[in-house]
């Protein structure tokens, strides 16, 4: 994931702009960018998992009430 500030290139990271073009960009760069990808859906993905949870808890006690 990317911080304002990135430490491995010293400078301010920039947002990944889904379907932008990747054509200038070095293997180093890619293999960030993957990185920071890969991380985005794993934090999603538990946010996800936590709200699924919470949804799931509320469909059993509405569904043990009635």
């Amino acid at each position: 994931m990317q911080d304002e500030f990135d430490s491995k290139t010293g400078g301010i990271a920039l947002p990944i702009v889904l379907g932008e073009d990747l054509s200038q960009l070095s293997v180093d760069e890619l293999t960030r960018r993957i990185e920071d990808l890969t991380g985005e859906i794993a934090r999603v993905e538990r946010e996800r998992d936590a709200r699924s949870g919470v949804r799931a808890a509320a469909d059993a006690l509405f569904r043990s009430s009635s």
